[in-house]
């Protein structure tokens, strides 16, 4: 769970920091990194119920055969 939380941490501080260099705006900086990671889990959570209803045989296509 710490690994975790120090991630999400460092992606927001990432996240700031890039939107900082690119507009030099603290408020539009602090808006992005508030902002993306919302977007990104509605995101995800839209992904995985399409993820979910796929056929099986097109997940298990994805995994590899294991090594003989």
């Amino acid at each position: 769970m710490a690994k975790s939380a120090l991630f999400g941490v460092m992606h927001l501080g990432i996240a700031f920091s890039v939107s900082f260099a690119l507009t030099g705006s603290v408020a539009i900086a602090g808006a992005i990194t508030l902002v993306e990671p919302v977007v990104n889990t509605v995101a995800h959570y839209f992904f995985d119920r399409w993820w979910a209803r796929r056929p099986q045989a097109d997940r298990t296509a994805l995994v590899p055969e294991p090594a003989a």
